[in-house]
């Protein structure tokens, strides 16, 4: 998802430079696949004019260039193939173990820590699930939550600039995040078969949609003698009700249907996300957010098994409390580009970057919280850690004393050099445009 008004995309293929979008330049990735040919970013050319290596993946409505694994904090923040350094925020931990990518196939497989299957005849009590409870020694699998963060990021759902404000909706959500899903495989199926995201409600279409969802939860229905598949959910949670027997999950988009679990999920969720909910609750503009596993009960009744809950602003941004409302909340009326950091499998005492100011030139600045359980040792030895992965020093607010400080300035206002630490040999040479390709 970028602006009208991006910089110009530029890739070397096999010697010749593309803009992305102009004619030809579909045939030429297509070529390029075909060949096995790797085109180069030139967001940031070396003094030679070579790029970035990239690769050229397969997707269902076509080809799309896709940078190499662990590569997007080497391109120009104004890049739409950047992101963070990995180390700054929980995803570190997970690359190359629970999230490998290969190249060659364009496929994504996942290692997820949750169970997608039901044995015959065992019960399956529902579960509320954050990092902290479902997630031990540093887990090298994906958590419920740490799955829909990464989904979130490859959606791109994470990234803001002002162009956005407006644009945002649950049919936008929803279609980045089944893209986010394309190529990504999970033991062995892709996730894509057994992902449920509600489509946009409406009445006139009321009848399409109840029959392709019911399509899809069939998939999630026993079997005599096999293991019972689970579905995977991503919506927007409604209301949390006790029922006659239970609880009742409402999720929007789906007026005619809630989703069962027993009442025990109820006094979990409580107790697992207290601070979630008691800011939902308390924040009107904020959206709720469930990733969760079920099942088809005999009844045809959809029965929740484990579920995860993630707050988010008006603009669809993650965020973890209070003090992450704030910071978003004025990053997006200063209309400020930037990327929302994610925690993933991380504890909530670990101190992680929370966002990355991407309007400052063409290094990133890091915005860290310094929240009330981080003692001033834990504090320093992190913000000494987060520099050394990326300068300069982290802008840090300390939440629970001091007033907002004001951001680092935009690109090309005047620069904070008090925060500012001097990099040699980091001059980037702009590429010589050489003519268009007539594809």
């Amino acid at each position: 998802m970028h602006s009208a008004t991006e910089p110009q995309i530029a890739y070397d293929i096999d010697g010749q430079r593309w803009v992305k979008d102009e004619p030809g330049f579909v045939e030429a990735i297509v070529w390029a696949h075909q060949e096995r040919l790797r085109p180069r970013c030139l967001c940031r050319p070396d003094a030679d004019g070579q790029g970035i290596e990239m690769y050229v993946a397969r997707c269902m409505d076509g080809y799309v260039v896709k940078r190499m694994p662990n590569t997007g904090s080497q391109h120009s923040t104004a890049c739409p193939s950047y992101e963070p350094p990995a180390d700054l925020t929980g995803l570190g931990q997970l690359l190359g173990t629970a999230i490998v990518e290969d190249p060659v196939t364009g496929d994504t497989n996942l290692k997820l820590d949750f169970s997608m299957s039901k044995l015959p005849g065992r019960s399956m009590l529902p579960t509320a699930t954050t990092a902290k409870s479902s997630v031990t020694s540093q887990s090298q699998k994906l958590s419920l939550r740490a799955l829909l963060h990464y989904l979130w990021d490859q959606a791109e759902l994470t990234h803001w600039q002002p162009g956005f404000a407006g644009r945002r909706t649950w049919g936008t959500v929803r279609r980045h995040l089944l893209r986010a899903a394309e190529n990504k495989i999970t033991r062995g199926l892709p996730l894509l078969n057994s992902l449920y995201i509600p489509e946009v409600f409406s009445v006139e279409q009321r009848d399409a949609i109840n029959m392709r969802r019911l399509r899809q939860w069939a998939h999630a229905m026993s079997t005599p003698g096999v293991p019972q598949q689970l579905m995977l959910m991503i919506a927007e949670v409604k209301e949390i009700v006790p029922a006659r027997f239970g609880c009742n999950v409402v999720v929007k988009h789906v007026p005619d249907q809630a989703f069962a679990a027993d009442e025990g999920l109820l006094r979990r969720l409580d107790r697992c996300f207290e601070d979630e909910l008691a800011l939902w609750s308390t924040e009107q503009r904020l959206h709720m957010l469930a990733i969760a596993t079920f099942r088809m009960a005999d009844s045809g009744i959809p029965s929740i098994v484990e579920l995860s809950l993630l707050p988010v602003t008006a603009q669809w941004l993650p965020i973890e409390d209070q003090a992450e409302n704030m910071l978003v909340e004025k990053l997006v009326r200063d209309e400020r580009s930037f990327i929302k950091c994610l925690r993933y499998n991380e504890q909530t005492s670990k101190v992680t970057a929370s966002a990355i100011l991407t309007d400052c030139g063409t290094s990133p600045e890091v915005l860290v919280i310094a929240r009330r359980a981080n003692d001033r040792e834990d504090l320093d030895w992190e913000t000494n850690r987060l520099t050394a992965i990326e300068e300069p020093l982290p802008w840090t607010w300390k939440a629970s004393n001091e007033v907002m400080p004001s951001f680092p300035s935009k690109f090309g206002n005047s620069v904070d050099i008090s925060r500012l630490r001097i990099k040699q040999n980091n001059q980037h040479h702009p590429v010589k445009p050489r003519s268009l390709a007539s594809g």
